[in-house]
């Protein structure tokens, strides 16, 4: 078995072309033509087809693409040296992960600065979540997943952080931010602003409103939190947010300090906030040494 071949797989699949694997592998197109003949007949496919003037992946390069990524990370950690201690102050390395910005707002500045404390050579890189899946994790595009935990694969790790649910915001001095508690009639009475975050939790809010002859009025949909909380204020409209997400803008001389936090007239269940990892990095003991800092400064900020 040449393992070569494997990171040449990658490399192709990753590029989509000839031209660039050569480039990423530092061979001649030539050569990494002669490798691509050997792959096709290791695999019993073409993988890179001719689609006018460019190549395109057939359906099983397409397949292949992520778990060879995955193989090759794999092997990789098999035949590198054993972890020596772990020195903190001259550790250089970037750390990838995926969160919504409801989180980056609440922690993040917390977390890259306790990270900065004991390791200022290490680098945190945010992104977003367009999408839940496993793949970032188990091909090493992001290192670590923070969000609700949904078919993530039987394979990757969870750690509960901590529990969270949403809550009714709005202006201060919103006819919902005074009088009696807000019941499903005044809720329904009000134009919201929704987001595509938390479909579960809004449609079983809608459900239960529906139950009672009430439906919510949505003038506005927006991409995320800080765009519904600012349109909210703004518009004097009622957002539906996480309460983690407004512990962050509820601080004196926060820009939404004035905005009035409300419980939903439907007691919705709370939800649990996880930190996910492939098992390949379980024993890394710089992933490890992340991971336990986050839960730390997560804890300490809300009670799991």
């Amino acid at each position: 078995m040449d393992l070569n071949l494997l990171l040449a797989l990658d490399a192709l699949l990753a590029e989509g072309s000839i031209t660039g694997a050569a480039k990423t592998l530092g061979l001649s197109a030539s050569a990494m033509s002669r490798t691509l003949t050997r792959l096709r007949a290791v695999t019993g496919d073409p993988l890179l087809v001719r689609a006018g003037r460019d190549m395109v992946l057939t359906p099983h390069a397409e397949d292949l693409r992520t778990r060879t990524r995955a193989a090759l990370l794999e092997v990789q950690a098999l035949l590198s040296p054993a972890p020596a201690a772990l020195d903190l102050a001259a550790l250089q390395r970037t750390f990838r992960i995926r969160a919504n910005e409801a989180f980056v707002e609440v922690f993040g500045a917390t977390l890259i600065a306790a990270v900065a404390a004991q390791a200022p050579l290490v680098r945190l890189h945010f992104s977003g979540k367009p999408d839940r899946k496993s793949a970032y994790l188990r091909n090493g595009d992001a290192d670590l997943e923070i969000g609700v935990v949904e078919d993530m694969g039987p394979e990757v790790r969870v750690r509960a952080l901590f529990r969270d649910r949403y809550v009714g915001v709005v202006r201060a001095g919103h006819p919902l931010s005074e009088g009696p508690s807000v019941d499903a009639l005044r809720y329904s009475a009000f134009p919201h602003v929704a987001t595509p975050h938390g479909r579960d939790v809004v449609q079983a809010l809608d459900a239960w409103m529906g139950e009672q002859g009430l439906r919510r009025s949505v003038a506005a949909v927006v991409p995320g939190f800080p765009a519904a909380l600012a349109v909210a204020l703004g518009a004097n409209l009622v957002a539906l947010l996480p309460e983690s997400f407004m512990l962050a803008h509820r601080r004196p001389g926060a820009a939404a300090a004035g905005a009035h936090v409300f419980q939903l007239p439907m007691p919705l269940e709370a939800f649990s906030i996880s930190l996910m990892w492939h098992p390949r990095v379980e024993a890394d003991p710089a992933h490890r040494w992340l991971r336990e800092l986050i839960v730390a400064e997560s804890r300490a900020r809300i009670a799991l």
